[in-house]
């Protein structure tokens, strides 16, 4: 659950990191960071908090340079706390050296307690570090090369960029779990995790990079070669049900149209005869909706509003207001839900403790059905690839039925889309090119056997109104 960020050849290159940081800001908001190149030295800023916080102008012009590469960080691996921030910065005997990473690393503990018997000293939690250490051991002539070496022993996720004094190489894994895409501006080079980061500094986007590919750009330009080939492709689903951004073209697709038309599949498969209105949580859930509408005929209002002013921690009252956090996030129209039965559609279920807040506030401002609809399949399974989701234990689609948890949220019925119509939704009907370990339990790097601790089936929990 991370952003990266990187441009070659421009010299305000920090400030064009600093806006696409920006428009990745919604993969990461714990920290942000970045490392700029003058050709001889680099520099970095790094802190805890929002990218428009962090990067003031005179922080902007204290990295100055042709070349940076940023990143906004929400932790999978290594605690919330500024030495785990991103880009990492070493010296070695290399030269200088930072690395921006979006993904998580299934062997990073193997890995490191094996540097660490053989003297490493870590710096951070952080798996990241794990390929530091590894790149700095390698004998490989050149930069790319240690690289290469490095990460043929490391399994997982990975969108990497690694900025020297003189270079920038991006790579990302052989499953292609985590996105990075290529774009350009003028004659300066763009990576970045989406789309939306190269549309704001107007960037043309050339190309997604291929699962297992490697991007070197330096003084002769940028060169390209396919270090990891795939296996069997691994793009990750959540990214088009909730993660990217909707402006996003992702794995090819629109990132909104694909939510629209997992809606219209949802309508389809889950039908709520007699409802009067469709509702989204926002803002994740309104494409969604939308097509739930359209598919159903059903007319699609605005029946909770979102507030775009509540930070990451908040003051609650001695006398705590009932369903306080999510009051302070969402808030029910009564003029549009009073009388009403109302379809809800969000885009996932994961402990079940939101939905039923939400239920309840709709209910409490009026409406008379709350008919909840789910925009992907019951989540039941830990992600280990850079999604930030609880243990098995703490999913409550792993021990309960549909109908268990929609007497727990409190909705008059509950429906998800099928595993089959989101493979459609996202044009993969096969189900050949996505990872949907987070759905189906089905691991793409063999690393979590069936009987583990992390796959043993939850003990049932009673749950009730």
């Amino acid at each position: 659950m991370c952003g990266i960020f990187g441009i070659v050849g421009h010299p305000e290159a920090s400030n064009l990191a600093y806006l696409g940081l920006h428009a990745l800001q919604h993969r990461g908001q714990e920290s942000a960071g970045i490392v700029a190149s003058d050709g001889e030295r680099l520099r970095a800023h790094l802190a805890m908090g929002h990218v428009a916080d962090i990067f003031t102008a005179p922080v902007i012009e204290s990295l100055p340079g042709g070349a940076a590469i940023g990143h906004v960080r929400y932790s999978t691996a290594g605690g919330s706390r500024l030495k785990n921030a991103q880009p990492l910065s070493v010296e070695y005997v290399g030269g200088q050296m930072s690395v921006a990473h979006n993904g998580n690393l299934v062997n990073a503990e193997e890995l490191r307690k094996s540097l660490e018997a053989d003297g490493a000293i870590f710096q951070s939690d952080a798996d990241t570090e794990v390929i530091i250490h590894l790149i700095a051991r390698s004998k490989k002539a050149t930069f790319e090369d240690k690289v290469v070496e490095a990460l043929s022993r490391v399994k997982g996720a990975y969108s990497l960029l690694f900025l020297t004094e003189k270079k920038l190489v991006a790579v990302r894994d052989p499953f292609g779990f985590r996105p990075l895409v290529l774009g350009r501006l003028k004659n300066s080079w763009v990576l970045a995790s989406e789309t939306t980061a190269l549309d704001l500094i107007e960037a043309e986007f050339i190309r997604e990079l291929e699962a297992g590919e490697m991007v070197v750009i330096d003084e002769d330009g940028l060169r390209t070669s396919n270090p990891f080939p795939p296996s069997r492709l691994g793009r990750c689903i959540f990214e088009h049900v909730y993660f990217a951004k909707p402006d996003s073209v992702l794995f090819g697709t629109s990132v909104y149209e694909t939510r629209k038309e997992l809606g219209r599949q949802l309508a389809r498969e889950q039908p709520v005869p007699g409802a009067d209105l469709v509702i989204a949580v926002p803002d994740s859930g309104v494409p969604a909706a939308i097509g739930y509408s359209q598919a159903s005929g059903i007319p699609y209002d605005v029946g909770l509003i979102r507030s775009h002013y509540v930070g990451r921690t908040f003051i609650e009252p001695q006398q705590s207001i009932r369903h306080f956090g999510v009051k302070l996030k969402l808030s029910a129209v009564r003029q549009v839900l009073k009388g009403k039965r109302v379809v809800v559609v969000d885009d996932s279920i994961v402990r079940g403790t939101t939905s039923r807040k939400i239920v309840k506030m709709l209910k409490a401002a009026g409406a008379v059905e709350v008919h909840l609809r789910i925009s992907s399949p019951p989540t039941q399974w830990p992600c280990y690839y850079g999604i930030d989701t609880p243990s098995r234990q703490e999913l409550i689609a792993s021990s309960h039925t549909v109908e268990e948890i929609a007497r727990y949220v409190t909705a008059d019925s509950l429906g998800y889309v099928s595993l089959e119509g989101l493979g459609n939704a996202v044009g993969d009907r096969e189900r050949t090119t996505f990872c949907t370990a987070c759905f189906s339990g089905k691991y793409l790097t063999g690393n979590f056997a069936p009987g583990s601790a992390d796959e043993e089936k939850p003990t049932p929990r009673l749950v009730s109104a």
